[in-house]
This record gives C-alpha cells, structure tokens and sequence, in this order.
C-alpha cells in the first residue's frame, strides 16, 4: 500500500473514503483513495482544516497508522524556505538530508524499557529508489526539478532569526521547514520507503527583500496539483525494497 502525506485537498483525484485508525499514540483520519483499481492513503499532516501546528502534530500516530494499514511506501509534500540563493520561490526541489534542530517533539517509537536497544540508519534518511522514480517522472508533468536539498527542520510555530538563517547556510542548509523531522525519522524506524518533495514558498529570513506566501500561491497550489499526479503515476507502476537499504534499517544492540 502506498501513501501521500501533504497538506489539505486531494485536487479531485478519484474517488475517497475516509477511515479512522488507532494507534497507541492516538487516532488519526485518512483519506482513501481510489485510482484504477489501486488503493492509496492521503494524510493531512495538519488535520483536515489545518488547526495543528507543526509542535503539536502526532507524528508517531500519523506514521504507526499508515504502518498499521499497510503502507510500505509513501511520498510527502513539505512548503518550505529557501537560504540557497540558487532556490527561489515556486521552485521544486527532492530533499535528499536534514538537519535536526527540532526540541520538544518525541522523534522516535525506541523508547527502550522490555525491548532491546535499538538504534536507526540514517546514512540515506530519504528512500533513494523513490527519489530517483520522481525525477524520472517529473519532466511529463512539466515539473522543473531545480536540484537536490538539504532540509533545516526547526521546532516552530515561530519563524527563523536572520542570524539562525545564516548559521543554517553555512552549516550546508539549502531549506527550512518544521514538520519533516521526526516524519522521516519514524518512516525509516518503521522500515518504510520514503521521500519529501519540497516547494520554495519564501525566502527565509534576512535572504531577500520579504517576500509573502500570498504573493505565489497560486504557482504553489499549480506545483502541488502536478506532484500529486507524479506521486500516483509512480505508485500505479511497480516499486519494490530491492534497490534501497530502507527495510534494513534497525540496529540492534
């Protein structure tokens, strides 16, 4: 089974269900979808009317849910800010590392007690056989992939300082957003095959005269629409775990 993490809508594609799921972390709603004769599970990761902060999203629930139903490979979509100069607005970008400096949110389902210690390979964090279909893709949907990136997730709600920017960029940060640490963290725990396609939505503090979201939503909602269709011509094909390290991923001590 597959699945889309993203934000709110699923741009009218094919018929839908909801379904409840619980998980010992909490119930999360999803979005089943049909498309010829393939199931595939949309997830809202700030709820259907986009009241969660990114502090405050259940990512354990949300990922052990998909798991639960039987999700193996998943695609998320991630709106973020670029400190590339070369990573403007309305841009696309496959996130291929990250940077954690999130600070308060649980980031992993290993908490030890009965259990052996656990720990997870991070040495490549976003599933690379689904990195490299999505550029195989993107091109027939008209979607101009400028690069690779390295994702800065922050803790949130508040926006970065000019000066956090700066250290960020010299650290090899390209974008920064507040939600895909622990997603990918937990996919990987979960031995799940996943990747994050992100779209420039601003620039980040102190980069550039200041730019709103307002002023290029209507590119970001064209590029989201045209992702999605990627994401699902890409699951109606065949994917297996042959070509990552994703299933094989735990260390156990």
């Amino acid at each position: 089974m597959k699945a889309i993490i993203g934000g709110t809508g699923v741009y009218g594609i094919g018929k839908s269900n909801r379904k409840l799921v619980e998980t010992t972390y909490g119930k999360v709603e999803l979005d089943i979808i049909y498309i010829g004769g393939e199931e595939i599970v949309f997830l809202s990761r700030h709820g259907k009317d986009h009241t969660v902060p990114p502090h405050r999203i259940n990512y354990r629930a949300n990922m052990l849910a998909l798991k639960n139903i039987g999700v193996e490979y998943i695609y998320s979509t991630a709106a973020v800010g670029s400190c590339n100069e070369n990573y403007t607005p309305g841009d696309v970008v496959i996130i291929k590392d990250f940077l954690d400096f999130t600070k308060a949110r649980p980031t992993t389902f290993f908490e030890g007690g009965e259990e052996k210690v656990k720990h997870v390979d991070m040495s490549d964090p976003y599933c690379k056989n689904l990195r490299e279909k999505f550029y195989g893709v993107a091109k027939k949907y008209d979607i101009d992939i400028k690069g690779d990136a390295v994702y800065v997730c922050t803790e949130g709600p508040r926006f970065e300082t000019a000066n956090e920017i700066h250290m960020f960029k010299h650290l090899g940060g390209d974008v920064v957003g507040m939600t895909n640490v622990p997603e990918v963290v937990l996919a990987k725990e979960l031995g799940i095959c996943y990747a994050t396609v992100g779209i420039i939505s601003n620039w980040c503090t102190g980069m550039k005269e200041e730019i709103t979201l307002h002023d290029i939503q209507k590119e970001l909602d064209k590029n989201k629409e045209k992702i999605t269709k990627a994401f699902i011509e890409i699951f109606k094909g065949d994917l297996d775990k042959d070509n990552c390290n994703c299933k094989n991923s735990i260390i156990e001590l």
